[in-house]
Protein backbone atom coordinates (compact mmCIF):
# COMPACT_ATOMS: atom_id res chain seq x y z
CA UNK A 1 0.00 0.00 0.00
CA UNK A 2 2.95 2.42 0.82
CA UNK A 3 4.05 2.29 -2.63
CA UNK A 4 0.30 3.30 -4.50
CA UNK A 5 0.10 5.89 -2.07
CA UNK A 6 3.60 7.38 -2.63
CA UNK A 7 2.68 7.02 -6.70
CA UNK A 8 -0.67 8.64 -5.74
CA UNK A 9 1.32 11.67 -3.83
CA UNK A 10 3.44 11.95 -6.80
CA UNK A 11 1.32 11.98 -9.36
CA UNK A 12 -1.43 14.21 -7.55
CA UNK A 13 1.91 17.00 -7.23
CA UNK A 14 2.54 16.56 -11.10
CA UNK A 15 -0.77 17.34 -11.57
CA UNK A 16 -0.93 20.56 -9.90
CA UNK A 17 2.28 21.64 -10.59
CA UNK A 18 1.43 23.96 -13.92
CA UNK A 19 -1.18 25.68 -11.78
CA UNK A 20 1.36 25.95 -9.80
CA UNK A 21 3.99 27.80 -11.74
CA UNK A 22 5.90 30.77 -11.05
CA UNK A 23 8.63 32.93 -12.31
CA UNK A 24 11.12 35.50 -10.38
CA UNK A 25 13.27 37.69 -11.70
CA UNK A 26 15.26 40.56 -10.29
CA UNK A 27 15.84 44.26 -12.16
CA UNK A 28 18.95 45.74 -11.13
CA UNK A 29 18.32 49.81 -12.47
CA UNK A 30 19.11 53.23 -11.63
CA UNK A 31 18.18 55.36 -9.23
CA UNK A 32 15.51 57.29 -10.68
CA UNK A 33 13.89 54.76 -12.31
CA UNK A 34 11.81 53.46 -9.75
CA UNK A 35 8.16 54.87 -11.32
CA UNK A 36 9.05 53.60 -13.99
CA UNK A 37 8.82 50.45 -13.92
CA UNK A 38 6.12 50.28 -11.22
CA UNK A 39 4.49 51.05 -14.37
CA UNK A 40 6.07 48.33 -16.65
CA UNK A 41 5.93 45.65 -14.75
CA UNK A 42 2.56 44.80 -13.89
CA UNK A 43 1.97 45.58 -18.41
CA UNK A 44 4.60 42.75 -18.53
CA UNK A 45 2.81 40.54 -15.94
CA UNK A 46 -0.05 40.03 -17.86
CA UNK A 47 2.02 39.45 -21.35
CA UNK A 48 3.81 36.69 -19.69
CA UNK A 49 0.91 35.36 -18.52
CA UNK A 50 -0.64 35.55 -21.75
CA UNK A 51 2.27 34.14 -23.37
CA UNK A 52 3.18 31.48 -21.09
CA UNK A 53 0.33 30.86 -18.87
CA UNK A 54 2.84 31.47 -15.99
CA UNK A 55 2.78 34.16 -13.46
CA UNK A 56 6.27 36.43 -13.05
CA UNK A 57 7.75 37.84 -9.77
CA UNK A 58 9.53 40.94 -10.39
CA UNK A 59 11.50 42.54 -7.63
CA UNK A 60 13.38 45.22 -8.22
CA UNK A 61 16.45 47.03 -6.75
CA UNK A 62 17.43 51.24 -7.52
CA UNK A 63 20.02 53.00 -6.82
CA UNK A 64 23.24 54.58 -8.48
CA UNK A 65 23.83 53.02 -12.09
CA UNK A 66 27.81 52.50 -10.84
CA UNK A 67 27.17 51.04 -7.25
CA UNK A 68 24.62 48.52 -8.50
CA UNK A 69 27.39 47.33 -11.04
CA UNK A 70 30.15 46.56 -7.83
CA UNK A 71 27.09 45.08 -5.98
CA UNK A 72 26.45 42.51 -8.40
CA UNK A 73 29.40 41.77 -8.77
CA UNK A 74 29.53 41.23 -5.03
CA UNK A 75 26.75 38.72 -5.12
CA UNK A 76 23.57 40.90 -5.92
CA UNK A 77 21.95 38.12 -7.71
CA UNK A 78 20.35 40.34 -10.30
CA UNK A 79 18.46 38.35 -13.31
CA UNK A 80 19.19 41.57 -16.10
CA UNK A 81 20.07 44.93 -15.34
CA UNK A 82 18.60 47.90 -16.95
CA UNK A 83 21.03 50.85 -16.33
CA UNK A 84 22.03 54.54 -17.61
CA UNK A 85 25.87 53.55 -18.61
CA UNK A 86 27.18 51.43 -20.52
CA UNK A 87 30.74 51.40 -18.92
CA UNK A 88 28.75 50.01 -16.13
CA UNK A 89 27.61 46.81 -17.96
CA UNK A 90 31.38 46.63 -19.41
CA UNK A 91 32.02 46.58 -15.85
CA UNK A 92 29.75 43.43 -15.66
CA UNK A 93 30.74 41.95 -18.36
CA UNK A 94 34.71 42.07 -17.76
CA UNK A 95 33.48 40.65 -14.61
CA UNK A 96 31.75 37.64 -16.40
CA UNK A 97 28.36 38.36 -15.55
CA UNK A 98 27.28 39.45 -18.81
CA UNK A 99 28.51 38.63 -22.22
CA UNK A 100 30.87 40.47 -23.89
CA UNK A 101 29.15 41.25 -26.60
CA UNK A 102 26.01 42.37 -24.95
CA UNK A 103 25.51 45.30 -27.17
CA UNK A 104 24.57 42.81 -30.05
CA UNK A 105 21.94 40.70 -27.94
CA UNK A 106 19.18 43.73 -28.37
CA UNK A 107 18.14 46.11 -30.87
CA UNK A 108 20.14 49.76 -31.10
CA UNK A 109 23.16 48.44 -28.95
CA UNK A 110 20.68 47.21 -26.20
CA UNK A 111 18.90 50.08 -25.74
CA UNK A 112 14.90 50.78 -26.17
CA UNK A 113 14.83 54.04 -25.03
CA UNK A 114 16.95 57.24 -24.10
CA UNK A 115 16.96 60.68 -22.70
CA UNK A 116 19.40 63.63 -22.14
CA UNK A 117 20.94 65.74 -19.01
CA UNK A 118 18.38 68.92 -18.34
CA UNK A 119 16.93 71.29 -15.93
CA UNK A 120 14.54 71.77 -13.68
CA UNK A 121 14.27 75.31 -12.33
CA UNK A 122 12.26 76.96 -9.41
CA UNK A 123 9.26 78.99 -10.41
CA UNK A 124 9.35 81.44 -12.52
CA UNK A 125 13.29 80.81 -13.16
CA UNK A 126 14.68 83.43 -11.15
CA UNK A 127 18.21 83.05 -11.86
CA UNK A 128 17.14 82.89 -15.27
CA UNK A 129 18.77 80.18 -16.45
CA UNK A 130 18.94 79.01 -20.07
CA UNK A 131 21.93 77.31 -20.78
CA UNK A 132 25.27 74.98 -19.38
CA UNK A 133 27.33 78.84 -18.99
CA UNK A 134 24.14 79.76 -16.12
CA UNK A 135 25.41 76.83 -14.10
CA UNK A 136 28.85 78.44 -13.75
CA UNK A 137 27.96 81.47 -12.63
CA UNK A 138 28.79 82.27 -8.79
CA UNK A 139 25.12 83.32 -8.25
CA UNK A 140 23.99 79.69 -9.55
CA UNK A 141 23.31 76.83 -7.55
CA UNK A 142 23.35 73.79 -9.02
CA UNK A 143 22.18 70.52 -8.01
CA UNK A 144 23.21 66.78 -9.80
CA UNK A 145 25.05 63.68 -8.22
CA UNK A 146 28.24 62.67 -8.16
CA UNK A 147 29.92 61.79 -11.48
CA UNK A 148 32.03 59.33 -9.35
CA UNK A 149 29.00 56.48 -7.96
CA UNK A 150 26.03 57.37 -10.42
CA UNK A 151 25.58 57.52 -13.99
CA UNK A 152 23.53 60.21 -14.17
CA UNK A 153 25.76 62.87 -12.70
CA UNK A 154 28.58 61.52 -14.83
CA UNK A 155 26.38 62.08 -18.38
CA UNK A 156 26.24 65.36 -16.38
CA UNK A 157 29.63 66.00 -16.44
CA UNK A 158 30.29 64.65 -19.98
CA UNK A 159 27.13 67.22 -21.24
CA UNK A 160 28.67 70.26 -19.63
CA UNK A 161 32.44 69.51 -21.30
CA UNK A 162 30.87 68.66 -24.29
CA UNK A 163 29.26 72.30 -24.62
CA UNK A 164 32.39 73.82 -23.53
CA UNK A 165 34.38 72.44 -25.84
CA UNK A 166 32.09 73.04 -28.74
CA UNK A 167 32.35 76.39 -27.34
CA UNK A 168 35.57 77.11 -27.31
CA UNK A 169 37.13 75.38 -30.54
CA UNK A 170 37.43 71.96 -28.75
CA UNK A 171 39.88 73.69 -26.23
CA UNK A 172 39.98 70.72 -23.51
CA UNK A 173 42.19 73.46 -20.67
CA UNK A 174 39.27 75.88 -21.20
CA UNK A 175 36.86 72.80 -20.86
CA UNK A 176 38.18 71.29 -17.17
CA UNK A 177 38.55 75.35 -16.13
CA UNK A 178 34.69 75.55 -16.98
CA UNK A 179 33.26 72.60 -15.79
CA UNK A 180 35.41 72.76 -12.18
CA UNK A 181 33.72 76.12 -12.07
CA UNK A 182 30.28 74.19 -12.28
CA UNK A 183 31.15 72.42 -9.77
CA UNK A 184 32.77 74.50 -7.23
CA UNK A 185 29.27 75.77 -7.38
CA UNK A 186 27.69 72.66 -6.05
CA UNK A 187 26.55 72.70 -2.55
CA UNK A 188 26.39 69.21 -2.11
CA UNK A 189 26.87 65.59 -4.30
CA UNK A 190 24.61 62.94 -3.49
CA UNK A 191 25.64 59.49 -4.45
CA UNK A 192 22.62 59.24 -7.00
CA UNK A 193 20.07 60.88 -9.14
CA UNK A 194 16.89 60.30 -6.80
CA UNK A 195 18.82 61.78 -3.83
CA UNK A 196 20.22 65.11 -5.13
CA UNK A 197 15.98 65.15 -6.66
CA UNK A 198 15.53 64.91 -2.92
CA UNK A 199 17.80 67.50 -1.58
CA UNK A 200 16.68 70.16 -4.52
CA UNK A 201 12.66 69.72 -3.78
CA UNK A 202 12.23 68.45 -0.63
CA UNK A 203 15.40 70.19 1.62
CA UNK A 204 14.87 72.80 -0.82
CA UNK A 205 18.66 73.42 -1.84
CA UNK A 206 20.21 75.17 -4.87
CA UNK A 207 18.97 77.07 -7.87
CA UNK A 208 18.61 74.46 -10.86
CA UNK A 209 18.28 70.33 -10.59
CA UNK A 210 20.27 68.70 -13.72
CA UNK A 211 19.17 65.63 -14.01
CA UNK A 212 17.79 63.14 -16.59
CA UNK A 213 15.84 65.17 -19.13
CA UNK A 214 12.50 62.32 -17.89
CA UNK A 215 13.13 63.03 -14.23
CA UNK A 216 12.78 66.76 -14.60
CA UNK A 217 9.37 66.22 -16.22
CA UNK A 218 8.61 63.84 -13.71
CA UNK A 219 9.62 65.80 -10.84
CA UNK A 220 7.29 68.94 -12.19
CA UNK A 221 4.30 66.97 -12.65
CA UNK A 222 4.64 65.52 -9.11
CA UNK A 223 5.27 68.49 -7.67
CA UNK A 224 2.94 70.40 -9.53
CA UNK A 225 2.01 72.76 -6.84
CA UNK A 226 6.01 74.21 -6.67
CA UNK A 227 5.27 75.42 -10.12
CA UNK A 228 9.06 73.99 -11.46
CA UNK A 229 10.14 74.67 -14.99
CA UNK A 230 11.55 72.47 -17.13
CA UNK A 231 14.92 74.14 -18.96
CA UNK A 232 16.15 71.81 -21.65
CA UNK A 233 20.15 73.47 -22.57
CA UNK A 234 21.20 74.32 -26.15
CA UNK A 235 22.82 71.61 -26.82
CA UNK A 236 23.11 67.66 -24.46
CA UNK A 237 24.31 64.48 -24.73
CA UNK A 238 22.52 61.31 -26.09
CA UNK A 239 22.11 58.71 -22.94
CA UNK A 240 21.14 55.78 -23.79
CA UNK A 241 20.07 53.36 -21.66
CA UNK A 242 21.18 50.12 -21.75
CA UNK A 243 19.96 47.19 -20.85
CA UNK A 244 21.41 43.51 -20.38
CA UNK A 245 21.07 39.79 -19.20
CA UNK A 246 23.10 38.98 -16.38
CA UNK A 247 23.47 35.30 -17.74
CA UNK A 248 25.28 33.33 -14.51
CA UNK A 249 22.59 34.46 -12.28
CA UNK A 250 19.68 34.13 -14.63
CA UNK A 251 21.09 30.54 -15.67
CA UNK A 252 21.53 29.78 -11.77
CA UNK A 253 18.02 31.15 -10.93
CA UNK A 254 16.51 29.52 -13.83
CA UNK A 255 14.66 32.44 -15.25
CA UNK A 256 17.40 32.79 -18.33
CA UNK A 257 13.40 32.45 -20.35
CA UNK A 258 11.38 34.80 -18.63
CA UNK A 259 14.25 37.49 -18.02
CA UNK A 260 15.05 36.96 -21.94
CA UNK A 261 11.60 37.91 -23.16
CA UNK A 262 11.60 40.39 -20.28
CA UNK A 263 14.36 42.87 -22.12
CA UNK A 264 12.77 41.88 -25.31
CA UNK A 265 9.30 42.94 -24.09
CA UNK A 266 10.42 46.70 -23.73
CA UNK A 267 10.91 47.46 -27.48
CA UNK A 268 7.29 46.54 -27.72
CA UNK A 269 4.71 49.48 -28.96
CA UNK A 270 2.80 48.84 -25.58
CA UNK A 271 6.50 49.15 -23.22
CA UNK A 272 7.27 51.92 -25.57
CA UNK A 273 3.59 53.98 -25.21
CA UNK A 274 4.76 53.52 -21.35
CA UNK A 275 8.20 54.62 -21.66
CA UNK A 276 7.33 57.73 -23.96
CA UNK A 277 4.36 58.22 -21.29
CA UNK A 278 6.82 58.21 -18.46
CA UNK A 279 8.54 61.63 -20.64
CA UNK A 280 11.73 59.31 -21.97
CA UNK A 281 12.05 59.03 -25.85
CA UNK A 282 12.00 55.72 -27.19
CA UNK A 283 13.22 54.34 -30.34
CA UNK A 284 10.23 52.95 -32.15
CA UNK A 285 9.10 55.78 -34.48
CA UNK A 286 5.57 55.54 -34.63
CA UNK A 287 5.08 55.50 -30.64
CA UNK A 288 8.23 58.43 -31.10
CA UNK A 289 6.14 60.43 -33.44
CA UNK A 290 2.96 60.53 -31.57
CA UNK A 291 4.53 61.72 -28.28
CA UNK A 292 7.49 64.29 -30.69
CA UNK A 293 5.34 67.15 -29.70
CA UNK A 294 6.05 66.80 -26.43
CA UNK A 295 10.11 66.87 -26.43
CA UNK A 296 12.03 70.11 -26.82
CA UNK A 297 14.22 70.37 -30.06
CA UNK A 298 17.60 70.04 -28.63
CA UNK A 299 21.08 69.65 -30.48
CA UNK A 300 22.15 66.34 -29.10
CA UNK A 301 25.69 65.25 -29.59
CA UNK A 302 27.43 61.63 -28.78
CA UNK A 303 29.74 60.31 -26.55
CA UNK A 304 31.73 58.44 -29.92
CA UNK A 305 31.79 62.27 -30.92
CA UNK A 306 33.35 63.87 -28.82
CA UNK A 307 34.99 61.87 -26.80
CA UNK A 308 36.17 59.31 -29.15
CA UNK A 309 33.69 56.29 -27.30
CA UNK A 310 33.50 55.58 -23.55
CA UNK A 311 36.82 53.33 -23.47
CA UNK A 312 38.39 56.57 -24.10
CA UNK A 313 36.08 58.51 -21.54
CA UNK A 314 37.01 55.37 -19.08
CA UNK A 315 40.76 55.81 -19.56
CA UNK A 316 41.44 59.89 -19.98
CA UNK A 317 38.13 60.86 -17.46
CA UNK A 318 36.95 58.49 -14.82
CA UNK A 319 39.76 56.29 -14.34
CA UNK A 320 41.51 56.80 -11.03
CA UNK A 321 43.98 60.27 -11.22
CA UNK A 322 42.02 61.14 -14.93
CA UNK A 323 40.86 64.00 -16.07
CA UNK A 324 37.31 64.23 -13.61
CA UNK A 325 39.80 64.06 -10.39
CA UNK A 326 41.53 66.49 -11.20
CA UNK A 327 38.27 68.66 -11.66
CA UNK A 328 37.23 67.71 -8.35
CA UNK A 329 40.75 68.49 -7.03
CA UNK A 330 40.48 71.90 -8.71
CA UNK A 331 36.89 73.30 -8.17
Amino acid sequence: MIPKLRFAALALLLGTTPALAQDKILNVSYDVARELFEALNPEFQAHWKEKSGRDVTIDQSHAGSSKQARAILEGLPADVVTFNQETDIDALAKGGMVAENWRDAFPNGASPYYSLPSFLVRKGNPKGIKDWSDLAREDVKPVFPNPKTSGNGRYTYLAAYAYALAQDGGDDAKAQEFVGNIFANVPVFDTGGRAATQTFAEREIGDVLVTFEAETKGIAKQYADQGYEVVTPSLSLFAAFPIALVTENAEKNGSLEVSTEYLNWLYAPEAQETLAENSYRVTDKDVFAKHAGEFDDVKLVTVDEVFGGWDKVQAEHLADGGILDKVFVNR
